[in-house]
């Protein structure tokens, strides 16, 4: 009986096995005999990728059609994914590293370590975001109070990079790091080096076999003619960012992408970037290249036309510039002489200034100029210079043109004495005490000083002499409501609307104070309110609107920086933009005239004679010094010209500047470069045509002791190089 069960045992394990083997030839039948062919075709079949093709960006040219922000063509190193091999790549990174610090050029490095003086791995200073980053789970993967050797050991795990430095680990893993948050793949090649010479890509040619993956290609590099010329209006253009990307990536952008980050380049980003192509990649089961197919070609960027002309935008940076040196020279000296007492408040302390110049007729930018100020160039290629940007106490990276904020002081009696005349508040021939002391609040205890003792005076006579006890009484009449109705109207405390980033400024007031947290607000306040005092701020765009807005008989404009928009090969306009009204004052003409009169005296008799008397162009302007204590006293000026038909609008201000002279004479050189062609030389000077029709130096040093004379050249025609 056991006997028989033991046969069964056998005879069933022997079907069993028997069933198994015969359910694998089966299968094998099926798979090389019946549908072999099916299945060596579904493995022979082609992969295909979609690979972006980058459109060169729009240019940004002046309004002659000087180049700004210009593309040159250049030679980038590119990783391929298709021919990129994975155990060979971190060797690839490494030579190519080598070769490229070898000839003392540029690689992509963005990873925010660094090894320190001792050898250890460090934080880089200033960069908590792109740290905050790497720590997160998509990369080194670690906790938030993480250090760089722990970040460090982990993303060395993560990409294998054995056998090599300290120094040359950081490197290997700043590209493989950059590469995974790039989505590096067939898709999206990952750009090493983005400018390099034709030479190095000779080199990486050769030794092709040496360096799998990586391939030189033809692009177009962004130039900067003058990258201190205008920085802060063209703005800067930068990797994408996460955030960016999600954002964005509906509009076609990939996380490799490069974009708009400020100025013009970002405000015109969507012309500026043009049309990105696409071709086909398709691979073998093996990763083989078989073949590329172009589907759409890539489209260039438009180009943009500021209105900004270059000439008078150098004169105006260095005129700047050198007076703003000037002011501090003469104000170490009578501080140092203890000048009229005092050991402080001369001017010493003056670091920064900013000036804009709008044409009349439709309130494009001429020039507009910011002072400390930076060199786009050595910005986007050096990182010590950067640093040094940020670390910078006087900040040369904000534009004081656009969003620095001033105290105006007395440049706005203009505006005060038309909305004065409006409302009733006073006449043309209201006769106002002038006097070195107001003394309407004197039972308070409160007495306001005030320069010259001029007697009972008119409106037009107390702007040019720019007295305050006057416009104290007229704050008082006019009252602070009135008095903000109509800044507004001029431009004054609201956003103009340029094309770029802009401050609103400030318009003191009650409820401005209540918002800020301050006290209540008193009549003292509006009075000096009426004279740009008490809490009112501005920037030197909306002082130029509001001039220009004077000198256009009560119409403002909306300042703009671009005057056209064209193709790439700058053949076809594709926008232009036209004059566009924002607002009118609603000041009777008469007034307006009267004011202007005023205004036109300022130059003549007044506080700007000892520059403009004997100017060869009839100008009407207005000076200004507001307090700002402990420091020395902000300086301002206002201008317009031709007096009877104006073509320019200036503002001037210089930040702690204490005496007019010094923003007077930013006023003449931008002036003598509009009406008589001044320019600046080879070596930086400041230099006027002469009759011979070649420059001469001698017509003005660019600082006030320069500049003060009258007409600047004899040899001078008279009419607009603008």
């Amino acid at each position: 009986m056991d006997k028989l069960k033991g046969h069964s045992r056998y005879w069933a394990m022997g079907l069993i096995i028997f069933a198994i083997m015969a359910v694998y030839t089966l299968r094998l039948v099926d798979w090389q005999i019946l549908n072999g062919s099916s299945f060596l075709k579904e493995a022979d079949k082609l992969r295909p990728s979609t690979v972006v093709m980058d459109a060169a960006r729009g240019e940004i040219l002046d309004s002659n059609g000087v180049g700004l922000a210009v593309n040159k063509t250049g030679y980038a190193i590119v990783f391929d994914r298709v021919y990129m091999k994975s155990d060979t790549q971190n060797n690839t990174i490494h030579q190519l590293i080598q070769l490229l610090n070898q000839r003392g050029e540029k690689w992509t490095d963005i990873l925010p370590i660094k090894l320190n003086a001792k050898g250890q791995y460090e934080f880089v200073s200033g960069m908590d975001k792109e740290i905050a980053t790497l720590k997160s789970a998509d990369y080194a993967n670690v906790n938030s109070y993480a250090t760089a050797d722990l970040c460090m050991a982990h993303l060395i795990e993560k990409y294998k990079v054995t056998g090599y430095s300290a120094e040359e680990a950081r490197n290997i893993v700043s590209v493989r790091y950059n590469m995974t948050k790039s989505a590096f793949g067939i898709s999206a090649p990952y750009t090493f080096a983005e400018d390099v010479s034709r030479d190095t890509i000779a080199i990486i040619s050769e030794n092709s076999s040496l360096l799998p993956g990586a391939t030189g290609k033809v692009t177009t590099v962004r130039q900067y003619p003058n990258g201190s010329l205008l920085p802060h209006v063209l703005g800067t253009i930068g990797s994408i960012s996460r955030e960016e990307y999600d954002e964005l990536k509906d509009k076609g952008y990939a996380f490799n992408d490069r974009l708009g980050k400020s100025g013009i380049e970002q405000a015109f980003e969507s012309m500026l970037r043009g049309k990105a192509g696409e071709k086909v990649v398709e691979t073998t089961n093996t990763g083989a290249l078989a073949s590329e197919t172009v589907k759409t070609a890539p489209v260039s960027g438009d180009t943009v036309y500021l209105t900004v002309d270059s000439r008078i935008q150098s004169v105006l940076n260095v005129s700047l510039a050198n007076n703003v040196k000037a002011t501090q020279a003469n104000g170490r000296k009578l501080s140092a002489q203890r000048y009229k007492g005092m050991s402080s408040g001369h001017g010493e302390d003056c670091v920064a200034g900013a000036a804009v110049v709008l044409r009349v007729k439709d309130f494009s930018v001429l020039a507009a100029s910011t002072y400390p100020t930076y060199d786009l160039t050595e910005y986007l290629n050096d990182t010590n210079y950067y640093t040094s940007l940020i670390n910078n106490k006087d900040k040369p990276l904000i534009d004081r043109a656009f969003n620095g904020v001033f105290t105006p002081g007395s440049i706005i009696k203009p505006y005060v004495a038309l909305a004065a005349l409006q409302e009733k508040a006073i006449t043309t021939s209201t006769r106002l005490e002038g006097n070195s002391k107001y003394t309407r609040f004197a039972d308070t205890g409160l007495v306001l000083g005030s320069i010259g003792n001029y007697g009972m005076i008119t409106a037009n006579y107390a702007i040019q002499k720019s007295s305050n006890s006057f416009f104290y009484e007229v704050g008082y009449r006019l009252g602070i409501t009135n008095m903000n109705l109509y800044a507004k109207r001029f431009g004054l405390g609201v956003k103009t609307g340029i094309e770029l980033h802009e401050s609103a400024g400030i318009l003191g007031g009650p409820s401005e104070r209540t918002a800020a947290g301050g006290g209540g607000w008193y009549d003292a306040d509006t009075v000096e309110a009426a004279v740009g005092q008490a809490d009112s701020k501005f920037t030197p765009l909306q002082l130029a609107t509001y001039t220009a807005t004077i000198a256009n008989n009560g119409v403002r404009l909306k300042p703009h920086l671009v005057g056209k928009v064209t193709d790439y090969s700058r053949k076809n306009v594709i926008s232009q933009t036209s004059p566009e009204t924002v607002d009118n004052i609603g000041v009777s003409q008469s007034y307006i005239d009267y004011v202007k009169e005023a205004m036109r005296s300022v130059a003549t008799a007044g506080t700007a004679s000892s520059t403009f008397k004997n100017y060869g162009i009839a100008i009407a302007a207005k000076t200004g010094t507001a307090v700002q204590t402990p420091h020395s006293d902000n300086v301002t000026f206002v201008a317009f010209a031709p007096y009877d038909n104006p073509e320019i609008a200036v503002a001037v201000v210089l930040e702690h500047g204490a005496t007019s002279m010094y923003s007077n004479a930013v006023a003449k050189d931008i002036l003598d470069a509009y009406f008589y062609g001044k320019t600046v030389d080879a070596s930086g000077n400041l230099v006027m045509p002469s009759a011979s029709g070649t420059a001469s130096s001698g017509a003005s040093s660019g600082t006030a002791s320069g500049t003060a004379s009258g007409n600047p050249s004899s040899s001078s025609s008279g009419s607009s190089a603008g």
